[in-house]
């Protein structure tokens, strides 16, 4: 099924849904390949007319482009991935990404080449390999590093001694959870913005692959993405797993709608 309210045709399209059931690095709970169609099926019931930016959805020009098939090769799969992601940004459109776990967000990032990586992770992701692996899910924000100039780091309450001394660098901004309300952001753009789910505390989204205690409340993610959102050319929501009853795919779907909402205003 198709991302309810994504109705424009490819070629009429200001945002495209990709859809990324990469789950091959998972290190506690699998079951991130399930996220694209669970985030999919817990949007339904969601009203098509917003009140806060009196838009519809359906008029915002959403596509989707349905899965990318994943395979268990993730570089090969993230290069692949890119270039699907890379044609609609050369089409003028933004990728809208769903994952999957964390590591297709390279793929988004290196498609928008982005000055500034906000995420949103209970997770520093800094390691440069995890169990030997280069392309671990934990990895990401190392490789977003490669493309964007800085990483801005939203809610991250765990990392190893390594990850927390690579924080330290001037190129990097992490905002604890205690602070991320108050948080603004300070940048221009061009951003990209990915949310892991788990940034949330698990008592909001418990469906998710490295559950991680004290996060944000959705509330307070909603209000990032809200913010964030005017200065980014992509966005994706990653590590929604099949482990709960909805929770976590709802809220993702929510976020995705955000997203569209608040850019497509600024948009116009």
């Amino acid at each position: 099924m198709a991302f309810p309210g994504a109705t424009a045709e490819r070629s009429d399209a200001s945002y495209v849904v990709v859809g990324a059931p990469l789950d091959v690095s998972t290190t506690f709970q699998p079951g991130a390949r399930f996220g694209p169609r669970r985030i999919r099926h817990f949007s339904v019931a969601f009203e098509d007319y917003d009140r806060r930016t009196g838009a519809r959805f359906s008029d915002l020009g959403v596509h989707d482009h349905g899965d990318v098939h994943a395979w268990d090769d993730a570089p090969e799969y993230v290069a692949y991935l890119e270039g699907v992601l890379s044609d609609a940004v050369r089409d003028g459109a933004v990728p809208l990404l769903l994952g999957g776990e964390h590591t297709v967000t390279v793929a988004g990032v290196e498609a928008v080449e982005p000055a500034v990586y906000v995420c949103l992770d209970a997770h520093l992701d800094l390691r440069s390999e995890f169990d030997g692996n280069e392309w671990s899910h934990a990895t990401v924000t190392r490789h977003a590093l490669e493309v964007a100039d800085e990483a801005v780091i939203l809610g991250a309450r765990t990392g190893s001694k390594e990850e927390w001394e690579r924080a330290d660098r001037e190129d990097v901004t992490v905002v604890p959870p205690e602070e991320v309300s108050g948080w603004k952001p300070t940048f221009d753009g061009p951003a990209y913005l990915s949310v892991d789910v788990d940034g949330a505390d698990p008592s909001v989204a418990p469906g998710t692959g490295t559950m991680e205690p004290f996060g944000l409340s959705a509330r307070e993610i909603r209000e990032v993405v809200r913010a964030v959102a005017p200065a980014c050319g992509g966005f994706d929501i990653v590590e929604v797993n099949d482990r709960d009853d909805g929770q976590a795919a709802a809220l993702g779907g929510k976020l995705l709608r955000e997203f569209v909402y608040a850019h497509a205003v600024e948009r116009r």
